[in-house]
């Protein structure tokens, strides 16, 4: 049995691990005041051609998330994101949870639109009741979107313009940043995605770390005393070092944009199986996630020999399934897939 389920369900690089070993009987000062944490910073900075930066090392998305969106929000304001959104559908109303709705827009291939996002804001305001209503007051994207696809840097140039035009901060998810930046036919880079937002998060768990994200604000807008409310709701690690140690090997060598490459290198041979064995896509991804239409008579006995993630049924004799590559997807995995397809 195989598993393209995801690509968080290998343990870590073993260049990582191997690290965290050497480091382990080392002291360190705690909560992300720690050597690591700070060399982490700095390569993060750097990588970012963005010295004004400030870096902060959480443990997951769901978590980063809730963090960023409720400290960078007031009370009476929501937080835009795409109908197909992850904070719209499968984070369990952890953004809710903060007291803070979640204001679903449509999406193409789920991409938000910078005109739809205009007229949205714009219709806010002219209704004179929008003082009994939840203020838009913070744009969320992911990059790669819940469905593998990337933004240009055009689409996000006019986002973001849209966003400083009513000064309400762009938020990139980056659970998965390293295999958008490496996709084949994107167009951003690090030091755009940093241009280009106000705040983001580069993910570590989904791209070679046993966890961690590294939230980057980039325009000197942390919020005030962001540590401390990262204390209060319990998310501040007292070992930051395990963090900070992950992120400096990341960081270190290019090996964050190498292992990205491997996953993204896997899901183009991943996709010539696919369309070899005469499968259908239910759109063309160009990151390591694979979204493929099966018919729902096929997918018990392929259960039974490879892992892959349930995505959404397709009227009532298909479904539509992801199939996910990682740092750590080999060739024999894709030559058992093509064997059992």
């Amino acid at each position: 049995m195989i598993s393209f389920e995801s690509d968080y369900t290998t343990g870590a690089h073993p260049r990582i691990l191997q690290r965290l070993v050497e480091t382990n009987m080392e002291v360190q000062p705690g909560y992300g005041s720690d050597d690591y944490c700070k060399a982490a910073s700095d390569k993060i900075r750097n990588a970012c051609d963005c010295p004004e930066a400030e870096v902060f090392f959480l443990t997951g998305g769901t978590q980063t998330n809730a963090m960023v969106i409720s400290s960078m929000l007031q009370k009476y304001e929501g937080v835009i994101a795409a109908k197909t959104g992850h904070i719209s559908l499968h984070e369990a109303g952890a953004i809710e949870n903060t007291g803070h709705k979640v204001l679903e827009l449509p999406q193409s291939e789920g991409k938000l639109d910078a005109s739809v996002l205009e007229q949205y804001i714009k219709q806010f305001y002219q209704d004179d009741n929008h003082e009994h209503m939840v203020f838009p007051g913070m744009v969320y994207i992911s990059y790669p979107t819940e469905y593998g696809t990337l933004y240009t840097k055009e689409e996000l140039t006019k986002l973001y313009a849209v966003c400083r035009e009513y000064h309400i901060p762009l938020f990139i998810d980056g659970a998965r940043l390293g295999y958008g930046l490496m996709s084949r036919t994107g167009s951003m880079s690090l030091p755009d995605i940093a241009r280009l937002c106000d705040v983001f998060y580069i993910g570590g768990t989904k791209v070679g770390a046993l966890c961690g994200e590294a939230v980057v604000f980039t325009k000197n807008n942390k919020p005030k005393y962001f540590l401390t409310l990262v204390k209060r709701q319990g998310a501040l690690l007292a070992k930051g070092r395990l963090i900070g140690i992950q992120f400096d090997t990341l960081f270190t060598d290019n090996l964050y944009f190498d292992i990205s490459k491997h996953a993204i290198d896997m899901a183009e041979k991943l996709k010539e199986i696919i369309r070899e064995k005469g499968y259908r896509f239910y759109l063309e991804s160009p990151t390591n996630q694979q979204f493929v239409i099966l018919d729902n008579e096929k997918l018990e006995p392929l259960k039974k020999q490879v892992r892959f993630g349930f995505w959404e049924k397709l009227g009532n004799k298909h479904t539509v399934v992801r199939f996910a590559t990682s740092w750590s997807t080999t060739e024999e995995d894709l030559e058992y897939l093509r064997d059992v397809l």
